[in-house]
This record gives C-alpha cells, sequence and structure tokens, in this order.
C-alpha cells in the first residue's frame, strides 16, 4: 500500500509542475477559463483518491488531463445551456485565431502555455489583475498563496481574480498566441508582469524580511518556461540572464540575522556561481543579433557588478555608459536615480547629488523611500552630517520594509548618534 503522505506531496509537487500545462490546454480545449479551473481541481481530486490505492501512474501529468477532460465532458453534458454558450464562444475564438504561434522546438512543450501567458497578460487587465492571474493560472498558486504575495485579503484577491477572468469572458479575449505583427506591441506586457513578480521578490515593498524567495523562484520558473516557448525573443533571454545574475547574490544580501548587507559589504564567495554563468551566457544571447532590448541592458549591468572583484574594481564607466542606452530605450526616473548613483561611484558623491536633486521633483518618486535614501547616503559621504540626518528620517518614514528600514536606523544612528 503506497504511503499516503508521499502520495499527497506527490500529487502536490505534479499539480505545481504541471498546473499551467493543464489548465492551457484546458482552456485550449474548452475555452473557458473558469471550466478550466474547476475540472483540473477536481482531477487532483480524484488523484488524491487512486493514487494512495494504485500508485503514482508513470505519466501523472496525463493522467491528471485525461481525468479533467472526462470530468468536463460529463459537465457539459449535464448542462447544455452552458454548453452551447461555450460552444459561442469556441466558434469566436477559431474565427479570431491567427495561425502565426511562433516554433516550439520541444515536442514536449506544446504552445498551449504561451497562449495562457498571453491572454492572462492581455493589455485590456490592469496590471495588478495580469499579475494575479499569472501566479493563478501559470504558477500554479491557489488565491490564499497569491493573496499573501500581494499581502491582501484571500477575499479581496478573490475578487480581483474573478473580475479578471469575467473580463476576459466578457470581452471574448482570445486565448492565442499573438500574430507575428503583434508579437512585439504585446510581449513587453508579458514580460513587465514578470519583472515586478521578481521585483518584489528581491525587495520586498512590506513584511519583515527583504527577501520573498517564493516570488523570486516563481518568477524564475515562469521566466525559464517563457524563454523555452519563445527562445528567438532576446529580451526574454536578456529578462532570465537579469534575473539569475541578481539571484545569484541572495544568500549574501543579508546577515545571519536578516539584517541588509550591502553590495560592498558581501561575501561574494557566497553567490551562486552557476546562476553567474548562466545569466552570462544569457546576457550574451540578449546582445547579440541587433538593437538591445531594456532587459538585456540591465541583465549587462548587473553582470559587470557581479564579475568584479570588489566595489572599487567594478567598471562604473561602462555601467553609466549602459544606464545611458536604458535610459534613451526606456527612460523613466528609476534608471535616472540609478544612473545617478552609478555616476557618484565614477565621478563621486557630488556628481551624483547634483544629478538626485534634478529628480527631488520627480512625482514618482516622491512617495517612494529610494530617493531620500540615495541622497542621505550621498550626502553622508560628503561629511554633511545633518543633511544626511534629514534624509534618513525622511525615508525612515516612506520605507515599508522591516529590513530596510533596520539599515536606515542603523546609519542615521551612525551620522547622528542618539537619534
Amino acid at each position: 500500500m503506497p504511503d499516503d503522505g508521499r502520495v499527497v506531496a506527490g500529487v502536490e509537487a505534479v499539480f505545481r509542475e504541471e498546473h499551467g500545462r493543464l489548465l492551457a490546454t484546458l482552456v485550449r480545449g474548452f475555452g473557458d477559463l473558469d471550466l478550466a479551473e474547476e475540472v483540473a481541481a477536481e482531477a487532483i481530486e480524484a488523484a488524491l483518491v487512486t493514487w494512495p490505492r494504485d500508485g503514482v501512474p508513470r505519466r501523472p501529468g496525463a493522467w491528471l488531463l485525461t481525468t479533467a477532460r472526462r470530468k468536463a465532458v460529463d459537465r457539459l453534458r449535464r448542462d447544455k445551456g452552458y454548453a452551447a454558450r461555450l460552444a459561442l464562444l469556441r466558434a469566436d475564438a477559431e474565427r479570431a485565431e491567427i495561425v502565426a504561434a511562433p516554433a516550439v522546438d520541444d515536442e514536449d512543450v506544446p504552445d498551449e502555455r504561451l497562449r495562457l501567458f498571453f491572454a492572462c497578460c492581455h493589455p485590456a487587465l490592469p496590471m495588478e489583475a495580469r499579475t494575479a492571474l499569472t501566479l493563478r493560472c501559470l504558477g500554479g498558486l491557489d488565491t490564499p498563496e497569491v493573496a499573501r504575495l500581494f499581502l491582501v485579503p484571500t477575499a479581496t484577491m478573490a475578487q480581483r481574480i474573478v473580475r479578471a477572468k469575467r473580463k476576459i469572458r466578457d470581452a471574448r479575449i482570445p486565448f492565442r498566441v499573438p500574430a507575428t505583427e503583434e508579437l512585439a506591441e504585446r510581449l513587453p506586457g508579458v514580460l513587465r508582469v514578470l519583472y515586478l513578480v521578481f521585483t518584489e521578490g528581491y525587495a520586498a515593498g512590506t513584511g519583515a524580511g527583504l527577501q520573498r524567495l517564493d516570488l523570486v523562484d516563481e518568477a524564475v520558473r515562469l521566466t525559464r518556461i517563457l524563454l523555452r516557448l519563445l527562445p528567438a525573443e532576446r529580451d526574454v533571454a536578456g529578462l532570465l540572464g537579469l534575473m539569475l545574475l541578481v539571484d545569484a547574490r541572495r544568500e549574501a544580501r543579508v546577515d545571519g540575522t536578516g539584517r541588509l548587507v550591502l553590495l560592498a559589504d558581501q561575501d561574494r564567495g557566497r553567490w551562486d556561481r552557476a546562476r553567474i554563468e548562466e545569466g552570462q551566457a544569457l546576457v550574451v544571447r540578449a546582445l547579440t543579433g541587433g538593437d538591445p532590448g531594456p532587459y538585456g541592458v540591465q541583465a549587462a549591468i548587473a553582470a559587470l557588478h557581479v564579475e568584479a572583484a570588489d566595489v572599487e574594481t567594478t567598471d562604473w564607466p561602462q555601467i553609466v555608459a549602459l544606464y545611458d542606452v536604458l535610459a534613451r530605450i526606456e527612460p523613466s526616473p528609476a534608471v535616472e536615480l540609478n544612473r545617478a548613483i552609478a555616476v557618484a561611484m565614477r565621478d563621486g558623491p557630488a556628481a551624483g547629488l547634483a544629478l538626485l536633486d534634478a529628480l527631488r521633483d520627480e512625482p514618482r518618486l516622491r512617495g517612494g523611500h529610494l530617493l531620500p535614501a540615495a541622497r542621505a547616503d550621498l550626502l553622508r559621504r560628503l561629511g554633511c552630517v545633518e543633511e544626511a540626518a534629514a534624509e534618513y528620517r525622511a525615508a525612515l518614514e516612506l520605507v515599508g520594509n522591516d529590513a530596510e528600514r533596520d539599515f536606515l536606523a542603523d546609519r542615521l544612528g551612525e551620522v547622528m548618534p542618539g537619534s
């Protein structure tokens, strides 16, 4: 008799790995996301009953898909009205279908998941809904898990997901890969969702810990899938390279008590060399064959950081030059802020501070702690103690993450003991 605990763990592992593929195949076959989710869940329940008795099948993913399809067919036979509405939706989808899906060499990776990526990240949906749906449908996270990642009540997240799925249904958003001429317009939205998931994991906006590694790992996993499905898209390679090169430092970014460790103070021997090597190869791939995309440029910057022996020997002139490129192809206040910090490393804190001062009225930076924290550091390095303390206090009022708050408080105590 199979061990029930091991079987349950096996079902959960299979489900997390196969969920996106299973759901995408069911959506492709039946044209309805709600139906696909319901029968996928029923298939899992059936596995939890059957597998402890009969053992885990040799091809568990195929077993789940076959079971889910049977349950969907049974449901449609019972509900003729629902089946008729679904048939109309499928007819609409087939009429709208443009047979222009990128070729996928690996037959084990069907393009159904790619269709689901683009449906979940459709520009008609709000960005938060795109992110939530991507994690829900392709990441295999349940609604409470997604809610925890967004730090909102489960009921709130459930409503957001329901509204997003209703929007897909009512607007008849097709589950298809965009045509070649549409891909350039739609792919950045997909990449933006994955980038936002990773960024929140790398530097959590709120909470006790600096990093939310579950989010980081999920973003990396989903981006790997996307690159496997779109191997010719260089900016997908750039995004994955960026993630790997940044995440390679995860073990060195906090000390044994969970406190933030700056790049200059990190033990580089703790960096993940395998991730660095994979990320470096992806940077070459992202920058070869044409003008670079924004994620390829950011990955190149990250590569320069990890290739240096220390902060002092980092190629800061090249990093500034890359930020110049990034500012041209994807301008933003965040890019200008990071460029100013790089200029400070190349030309000295006064030069960087002048650039940061030019950003003080930028509304998109005004509500966050990054600008005052950056100004505080440069003022500290210039010996402007009282001004630095004022900026640290301003940053402390805005920061949401406990690890970053502790770091800023320590810095304030250094420049103004007893504060």
